[in-house]
C-alpha cells in the first residue's frame, strides 16, 4: 500500500531544454523553455528557486503527469526525486528560465543530469518559491556564499540600485571557477579561492574580518550548513544584526545526501536559532 501524504500535492510544471552551456569547469547552464511555463512568476524575488523532478532508475509515471496521484498509488520510494535549485534568471518575453548547476562528475542526481541534457528532453519541475531581494532602502548589503550559493548571489548583484553599498564574497576552488557578473558601480566583489581548504573557511574569515560600514544592512547568507551555523552565530550575536534583516540558511550539509539534509533541515535551522537567541540556555 503506498504511503499516504496529508499535504496537498502541488502542481508540476512541464520544460524543455533549450540551449545549455558550460560557463565554468564545475558550472552548467541549462535554460528551459516552452509553452507550459509561460506566465511563470520567477521575477519578484532575486532567491527564486525551483523543485526539479527525477523518476528513480526504473520508474515511469502515467500521464497526464500528476504529482497527487503518484503520492497516492505509489509508495515513497517510488516517487520523484527532487532537487532544489536557485532560478539564475527569468526572461519573461522568451519564457525562459535559466538554471545554473554545480556538476562533480557524476556525483548527485541533478548534475550528472545537467551536464549531459540535450536540447529539446524535457523536465519538471515544482515552484517557483523564494523570499529574498536586495532591499533598496537599505544603507549597505552584505552577500555571502559558495557555489550553491552563486547563482543567487549573481541575481542580487544584478538586481542592485546604481550606487548601492555592496560588500560581497563569494567562495569558489580557483579562478577558474569565476563568472563574470554585472555588478553596480562600486560594490566590492571578492571571490575566495579554496584551493584545497575546507570549505567555508576563507567565507567566514573574511566575513569576520569585515569592517562593516554603518547603517541599516540587509544581508543574504547562503551555502553549506556548518558554516552558516558559524555566520549566523557572528551575525547574530556579535555584530547583532536583527534576524528581519537576514536571509540566512544552509543550502546543504558537508557528509550528507541531498535527501537526509533535507529531512533535518528545518529542525536543524530552528535549533540553531534557538542556541543563539538563548545562547546560556
Amino acid at each position: 500500500m503506498a504511503e499516504q501524504s496529508t499535504r496537498k500535492a502541488p502542481t508540476a510544471h512541464e520544460a524543455r531544454v533549450v540551449r545549455t552551456e558550460r560557463i565554468t569547469p564545475h558550472m552548467v547552464r541549462v535554460v528551459l523553455g516552452g509553452e507550459a511555463i509561460a506566465g511563470l512568476a520567477a521575477d519578484e524575488f532575486t532567491d527564486h528557486y525551483i523543485k526539479l523532478l527525477f523518476a528513480p532508475e526504473g520508474v515511469t509515471y502515467p500521464e497526464p503527469f500528476d504529482v497527487a496521484r503518484i503520492r497516492e498509488e505509489l509508495p515513497r520510494d517510488q516517487w520523484p526525486l527532487n532537487r532544489t535549485y536557485t532560478v539564475r534568471a527569468w526572461d519573461r518575453d522568451q519564457s525562459e528560465l535559466t538554471v545554473d548547476f554545480v556538476v562533480h562528475g557524476d556525483e548527485g542526481v541533478a548534475g550528472p543530469w545537467a551536464a549531459r541534457a540535450q536540447v529539446g528532453e524535457t523536465i519538471r519541475f515544482l515552484g517557483p518559491g523564494g523570499g529574498y531581494a536586495p532591499d533598496p532602502a537599505a544603507d549597505w548589503h552584505l552577500l555571502a556564499g559558495d557555489e550553491s550559493a552563486l547563482p543567487a548571489i549573481a541575481a542580487s548583484l544584478e538586481a542592485m540600485t546604481e550606487g548601492a553599498v555592496v560588500h560581497a564574497f563569494i567562495e569558489v576552488e580557483g579562478p577558474e571557477e569565476e563568472q563574470k557578473i554585472a555588478v553596480p558601480n562600486g560594490a566590492d566583489v571578492r571571490w575566495l579561492h579554496r584551493a584545497g581548504r575546507p570549505v567555508g573557511e576563507l567565507l567566514v574569515a573574511a566575513v569576520r574580518e569585515l569592517d562593516f560600514p554603518t547603517g541599516d544592512v540587509h544581508a543574504f547568507v547562503h551555502g553549506e550548513a556548518g558554516v552558516v551555523k558559524e555566520l549566523r552565530r557572528h551575525l547574530r550575536m556579535e555584530r547583532h544584526i536583527a534576524r528581519e534583516r537576514l536571509s540566512i540558511s544552509g543550502y546543504w550539509r558537508l557528509g550528507q545526501t541531498d535527501e537526509a539534509w533535507r529531512a533535518v533541515k528545518r529542525e536543524w535551522n530552528e535549533q540553531v536559532e534557538r542556541e543563539q537567541e538563548n545562547p546560556a540556555a
